[in-house]
């Protein structure tokens, strides 16, 4: 039998360490539409093509895909749709920044303010030119605070309900250790956390982000577990800004003041926030960070490859 291969050219960026493979061509037509429109289709249509991206054999549990579609809005340089290994994402702020570095590297920007439509929303972004980035993320907001879950092999563990792009469940007493050593613990406990947390009937929440002392000159460390089980490399971009709604509607953070957020793996993103209705508790977050392209690559999709589309 004869091979039909498709062929898919992608760039491969990290931000703070968190990988972004980002589909500049060979993607299936979605259609015309806004992106979360487009979306609808990629994931009703198309999935196959989400899975051969990002999952085993060329991707991984940590990959987190980029797909360029054309925009609905015309003041957006690009339209984007982000998914990962089970799934898709509303918004990612670590995959906007890694999206940036790609585009200025691809030279389809120049240095100064750019606007990427999302499923979330429009986001306002910045390329300051080489491998630093920021960007405005969709409005965040608390949801729900101290809610308490009994969580096996953990016991009482209380955190807020947030949204920053995704559904986030914010821990800051969860008495466990923020190293690196301690990461099979932290992906067991965080784990059954989510499990107690969406038995509990709130906005299903697909990450939860556990919070500790700084190590690295920041304002905290945490720890961010991804839908797909993986744990976030970077400080969490959709996390970070949900942490900012937690704080903001607390009084711990005033508009305007940096908070720097440490991932577990000691990079960091310089984060603040505007309110945008201040009665409704929704405000605007800020976020700059560093991210770098690492490889330029086309896939190869083989359909008589029996694992050609991933293996789930």
């Amino acid at each position: 039998m004869t091979a039909t291969l498709q062929r898919v050219a992608v760039i491969d960026s990290h931000t703070g360490g968190e990988p972004t493979r980002t589909v500049i061509s060979g993607a299936p037509d979605l259609g015309p539409g806004t992106v979360a429109e487009q979306l609808a289709v990629f994931r009703s249509q198309h999935d196959d093509f989400r899975r051969a991206v990002v999952n085993e054999p060329r991707g991984h549990d940590v990959m987190v895909g980029a797909l360029l579609v054309p925009p609905s809005d015309t003041s957006c340089t690009a339209g984007v749709i982000f998914f990962n290994n089970v799934g898709y994402l509303g918004m990612c702020g670590h995959g906007t920044l890694g999206v940036i570095i790609t585009l200025g590297h691809l030279g389809r920007i120049q240095p100064g303010p750019l606007s990427l439509e999302t499923p979330a929303g429009v986001v306002q972004a910045h390329w300051e030119g080489g491998d630093r980035a920021s960007l405005t993320n969709v409005p965040a907001r608390l949801k729900a605070r101290d809610v308490t879950v009994q969580v096996p092999g953990v016991g009482v563990v209380t955190g807020d309900v947030a949204w920053g792009g995704n559904w986030f469940f914010l821990v800051n007493n969860h008495g466990q250790t923020l190293s690196r050593e301690n990461i099979p613990r932290l992906l067991e406990v965080s784990g059954n956390i989510r499990q107690a947390v969406n038995a509990q009937g709130h906005p299903k929440v697909d990450h939860v982000e556990l919070f500790g002392p700084p190590q690295s000159g920041g304002n905290s460390r945490n720890f961010v577990l991804c839908p797909g089980g993986a744990y976030d490399r970077s400080p969490c971009g959709t996390g970070t800004s949900a942490k900012l709604a937690s704080l903001a509607t607390r009084g711990l953070l005033e508009p305007g003041t940096p908070w720097v957020q440490e991932s577990i793996i000691g990079s960091t993103f310089t984060a603040s926030y505007t309110w945008l209705d201040r009665g409704a508790g929704t405000l605007l977050p800020c976020l700059s960070g560093t991210a770098h392209v690492c490889a330029e690559a086309t896939l190869l999709l083989d359909d008589t490859d029996p694992f050609c589309w991933g293996i789930r």
